[in-house]
């Protein structure tokens, strides 16, 4: 029996390949915890030397400078020597949207997604089944990955910070809330480049007692405050009152619908009529531009992996808010995530 002929398309077969291939994704985190982008800053320099101060064999560190040289991460400007390329500058410490720690290699995110298939079958986390336990829990225990994975989220928030800032009319605000804010480095980067504004942080008290730290060394302690609370906790206190604009950023897809409500209702009772609240957070549909959307889904499968959780459609938010006596004004696409502008129905 003769098999039917089909046509081989050997380019969407070399494609296919090249987003199967997690070799150059490792490769580059193990780059970046050499700090190699650092010890290039200065110039060129042979893989020998190269291996002295980064502790490493220089055969195998060849062979990991060739691989990302062959995707334009470093490039061989002759035989064994190493230069950065354009592609590579922001992997510096020194570069103002550093992403040096943004990429760690962490062996439990490693080993969950080794289970995605656990996810996808079960719509649980694979985390928790190969860890035992869930990823805050886990991080709680793990301080040197809890360390490195609360610097990977602050490279994040420099990039989401540079993309929101010119997307939005800040300058028309006089006073901020940023919700489940972290340590105020999101908060502080807004008040420092619109210095007429007043910003709080509203967080847990462990989590914003770190603020203080951030905000002066952005200069805007005058402007700037942090209170300890709970959105969610019944007894957390209530949300700062008042202000003309509340932020939320990558916060509501941590939470299942009810949780989230009691959230937007805690926000939408410290609103004044005018007021607006701003959602920054992954979308996993295209209504908003095409950069949103992808960082949406690659979002949304992260946190399934390792939460469980996932990212929601803009009209399963808007159905969401509407529960709170809120109602989506409009959707600002950014080259990482959305604006979605609420204000109080």
């Amino acid at each position: 029996m003769e098999l039917p002929r089909h046509r081989v398309d050997l380019r969407a077969m070399v494609r296919l390949t090249e987003l199967a291939d997690y070799v150059v994704p490792f490769c580059l985190r193990v780059a970046c915890d050499l700090r190699l982008a650092d010890h290039l800053a200065a110039g060129a320099r042979g893989v020998e030397e190269l291996a002295e101060v980064t502790g490493t064999r220089a055969g195998p560190l060849l062979r990991l400078l060739r691989t990302l040289a062959s995707r334009e991460v470093f490039v061989e400007t002759t035989p064994t020597v190493f230069a950065l390329t354009d592609l590579a500058q922001p992997l510096r410490s020194d570069h103002p949207l550093s992403l040096a720690d943004a990429y760690p290699l962490l062996s439990c995110d490693v080993a969950a997604w080794g289970r995605l298939d656990h996810s996808i079958r079960t719509g649980q986390a694979a985390f928790d089944l190969v860890h035992g336990t869930d990823y805050w829990r886990y991080m709680a225990t793990h301080p040197e990955e809890s360390r490195r994975f609360d610097a990977s989220q602050r490279a994040a928030t420099r990039l989401e910070l540079r993309s929101v800032l010119g997307a939005y009319p800040w300058a028309d605000l006089h006073s901020i809330v940023d919700l489940g804010g972290g340590d105020g480095g999101f908060l502080a980067g807004i008040l420092a480049r619109f210095r007429h504004l007043r910003g709080t942080l509203f967080d847990l008290p462990h989590v914003a007692s770190g603020a203080a730290k951030v905000f002066a060394d952005a200069g805007v302690s005058d402007r700037a405050e942090a209170v300890g609370g709970s959105f969610l906790d019944p007894d957390g206190g209530p949300v700062p009152a008042g202000a003309d604009a509340y932020l939320c950023k990558r916060v509501l897809y941590h939470w299942d619908d009810e949780s989230a409500t009691v959230l937007l209702r805690k926000v939408r009772a410290a609103m004044r009529p005018d007021s607006r609240l701003l959602v920054i957070e992954p979308v996993v549909d295209p209504v908003v531009d095409g950069e949103s959307y992808v960082t949406g889904l690659r979002y949304d499968m992260l946190l399934l992996a390792m939460a469980g959780g996932g990212a929601r459609e803009v009209t399963a938010i808007e159905n969401l808010v509407r529960t709170a006596d809120l109602r989506l004004v409009r959707t600002i696409g950014t080259l990482t995530l959305p604006i979605l502008e609420i204000r109080p129905a």
